[in-house]
C-alpha cells in the first residue's frame, strides 16, 4: 500500500534545514556521498534481554535489506551496524564512543531506559541523533532533546495509564508494582503511581529485581501477602515470567500486566501454558492481523524475503523504525548531498505524517495520544487483542 507523499514542499524542506543547521553545529560532517549510509545500533543480542533485541534488530534488518535490493537511498546503501551492549549501560557507551569515532549518520535503535541514557551525554555533545530507541523512558522525553532523540514508540506513562484505566472501570483497585530497579523500572513506577492519583488511588506495594538478574524472591515475598488484585511488571521477559511462576506458586491469584519492553513474543516462551491471562501494553498494531497497513506490509515483507523469520511485535517495531528512517533518509537527499542537519528536519517533517498507516508523533500533538493499545496471552503461546 502506498503512503501518501508528505505535505511539504521543497521550500518547506530548505527552510526547515536551515532551521536545523542554526541548531546543529556547522561541524555536522556528511558522510561519503558515494558510500553507505551508515546507522549504529546498540542494544542487546545476548544476556536475558537477546531476544528483544534480536527480534528489534531483524525487523530492521528486513526492511533494509528489501530496500537496498531496490537500490537503496539515491543509489546508496543503507548499512545497520550493530554492536551488542548485553543491556548493560557501561558497554552501551563504549559502542556509542566507537560509533561517534566512525562518524556514522545517526544512531538507530537503542534498547532500554539505562543504556539510552547512560548514552545520551555523548549523543548531546556531538550533536548526533537517536531515532526511534526501543524505550518508553520519561528521562529521554525531556523537551529540550527534541533535535536529539526521536521517539517513535509511546512513553511508559501513555502504556500505564491505559492500564489503569481500564482496571479502575473494572473495579480492579488495589494495584502493585514490581519494577526493575534503575531508570526503566523507575519510570513504569512513575507511570503507574501518577495514572492512580488520578483516581485517587496509591500502589499497594512495591518491590524490585536488578537488570539481567531473575532473582524475584524478595519481591514474591513482599507483593503476595497484599492479596493485590493486579501486579504491574516493569521489566525485561526473564525476570517477568520468573515472577509469574514463583508469584503463583506462592499462592498469588490475582493478574499480571506488564509493558511492551518485556517483549511480548518472549514472555509468551519463557512461560508457557502459564502464559494464559497475562496482558501486555502494545506500542503498534498487532503483526498477526491484516486489519492494519502496516501488518499487511509487514507480512509481505517476511512472505518476499525472511521467512525463517517469525512475525511478533518486536521485529515489527524494528521493521516500522527502519521504514520511518528510510523516509526520513529520502527526503533529507533529495535537495542533494544527505547531512545529519537535513535528516533532523525531514524527521521533525514527519511529525503528525503517517507511515504504513502508523501515526508518527516524535513529539506531543494537542488531541492525538501516541498508540498503546492492550493485548493478552494465551496458554498456546497466542496474542490475543
Amino acid at each position: 500500500m502506498q503512503d501518501k507523499p508528505m505535505r511539504w514542499n521543497r521550500r518547506q524542506f530548505v527552510t526547515a534545514a536551515g532551521a536545523a543547521a542554526g541548531v546543529w553545529s556547522a561541524s555536522s560532517m556528511a558522510q561519503e556521498a558515494s558510500g553507505p549510509i551508515v546507522l549504529g545500533q546498540s542494544c542487546a543480542l545476548s544476556g536475558p534481554s537477546a531476544q528483544l533485541g534480536t527480534q528489534f534488530s531483524q525487523g530492521a534488518k528486513l526492511y533494509f535489506d528489501q530496500l537496498n535490493a531496490q537500490g537503496g537511498i539515491g543509489r546508496r546503501m543503507v548499512e545497520l551496524r550493530t554492536l551488542d551492549d548485553g543491556y548493560e549501560p557501561e558497554r552501551c557507551v563504549a559502542n556509542t564512543q566507537k560509533f561517534l569515532a566512525d562518524d556514522v549518520m545517526a544512531l538507530f535503535g537503542y534498547l532500554g531506559t539505562p543504556t539510552s541514557m547512560a548514552a545520551l551525554p555523548l549523543l548531546q555533545k556531538a550533536q548526533m541523533p537517536l531515532i526511534a530507541p526501543l524505550t518508553g523512558g520519561a528521562g529521554l522525553r525531556d523537551p529540550k532533546l527534541a533535535q536529539t532523540v526521536f521517539n517513535l514508540r509511546a512513553s511508559y506513562a501513555d502504556e500505564t495509564a491505559l492500564m489503569v484505566k481500564q482496571l479502575v472501570s473494572l473495579g480492579l483497585k488495589k494495584i502493585a508494582v514490581f519494577y526493575q530497579n534503575d531508570a526503566y523500572g523507575q519510570s513504569g513506577l512513575d507511570g503507574v503511581t501518577q495514572a492512580l492519583q488520578g483516581h485517587g488511588l496509591k500502589p499497594v506495594g512495591t518491590a524490585t529485581v536488578e537488570r539481567n538478574s531473575q532473582d524475584v524472591s524478595k519481591a514474591v515475598k513482599t507483593l503476595v501477602p497484599l492479596g493485590a488484585d493486579v501486579v504491574v511488571q516493569v521489566g525485561t521477559y526473564a525476570a517477568s515470567a520468573a515472577f509469574v511462576r514463583a508469584a503463583r506458586q506462592a499462592g498469588y491469584g490475582g493478574q499480571f500486566y506488564n509493558v511492551s519492553f518485556v517483549g511480548t513474543s518472549a514472555l509468551a516462551q519463557a512461560l508457557g501454558k502459564e502464559a494464559e491471562g497475562v496482558v501486555v501494553t502494545q506500542v503498534v498494531p498487532s503483526p498477526y492481523k491484516t486489519s492494519h497497513p502496516l501488518a499487511r506490509e509487514f507480512q509481505a515483507a517476511l512472505q518476499k524475503g525472511a521467512a525463517a523469520l517469525q512475525p511478533n511485535y518486536s521485529s515489527m517495531e524494528g521493521y516500522l523504525a527502519a521504514r520511518v528512517v528510510a523516509e526520513a533518509l529520502k527526503s533529507a537527499s533529495a535537495g542533494g548531498r544527505l547531512q545529519r542537519a537535513g535528516l533532523v528536519a525531514a524527521l521533525d517533517a514527519l511529525n503528525g505524517q503517517q507511515v504504513a498507516g502508523f501515526p508518527i508523533a516524535f513529539r506531543p500533538q494537542a488531541g492525538k495520544p501516541r498508540f498503546v493499545e492492550l493485548s493478552m496471552l494465551t496458554g498456546d503461546g497466542k496474542v490475543r487483542v
